[in-house]
């Protein structure tokens, strides 16, 4: 199933995080399920989710993460993600990146021998992330209501290991996902994958104009965590 449709949130406030202490992290949950995408889904994954966001997607699925969250030392957010002893960790949101201990929790999970993916809007640099992680980065396409936000010097920042991912809300933010790849080539630079809202575009729509591209290196996916359980569900 694709993406949810969520109503937008007025506010873009982080000032939960102005209260967060050095060696702290703002936390909405730590749990295991599989990995629902990218070219990791599938797979046995522990997930990360920090709490609070500073974009409002119009078709965002975590809205519940915005405003709501435990404070953890960085300490204590290592030792559970790694008492599940799994290979694979994602931190997620959220935006991770506006919280700066989020970095070096990055680099301990590397350290710890974990494959290690961070899901990031895109508005936020990406210099500081550890070499060794799996960047999983949005671009906003226009009918997000937030493209306005995508930082493009990103794109000069990430690896060939690195994936970019669009979803897609209509035709238009199709025809700007094509031009987008096309201009900076970056299916040639990156894995890019592309996803639909739900209820917005439905899943053979965007099947059909990705063949009809002609673009060959791009990747549709669809959220698995969400055709295994009911969409509504949290913690999976």
């Amino acid at each position: 199933m694709p993406f949810a449709s969520v109503p937008p949130e007025a506010s873009h406030r982080v000032a939960l995080l102005e209260h967060v202490p050095t060696g702290e992290l703002l936390i909405h949950e730590i749990y295991r399920s599989v990995q629902g995408e990218s070219t990791f889904a599938g797979l046995p994954c522990v997930f990360v989710r920090c709490s609070v966001c500073d974009l409002r997607c119009r078709w965002c699925d975590t809205p519940h993460a915005f405003n709501r969250g435990e404070r953890m030392s960085r300490e204590s957010v290592l030792a559970q993600a790694l008492a599940y002893n799994c290979p694979l960790v994602e931190i997620t949101g959220g935006e991770p990146l506006l919280q700066p201990e989020v970095f070096p929790l990055m680099t301990e999970l590397a350290d710890a021998g974990k494959t290690v993916l961070l899901e990031t809007s895109g508005a936020h640099d990406v210099s500081p992330v550890d070499r060794r992680v799996h960047i999983i980065m949005d671009l906003k396409c226009p009918d997000s209501g937030e493209s306005h936000r995508n930082l493009w010097a990103n794109l000069d920042l990430l690896k060939p290991t690195d994936q970019i991912k669009f979803v897609i809300a209509s035709r238009r933010d199709w025809d700007w996902t094509a031009a987008t790849i096309r201009e900076h080539h970056l299916d040639s630079r990156f894995e890019c994958l592309v996803g639909a809202v739900f209820g917005s575009v439905q899943p053979v729509e965007l099947v059909n104009w990705l063949l009809d591209s002609g673009l060959q290196r791009v990747r549709f996916q669809l959220q698995l965590h969400k055709v295994v359980w009911d969409p509504s569900t949290r913690g999976v």
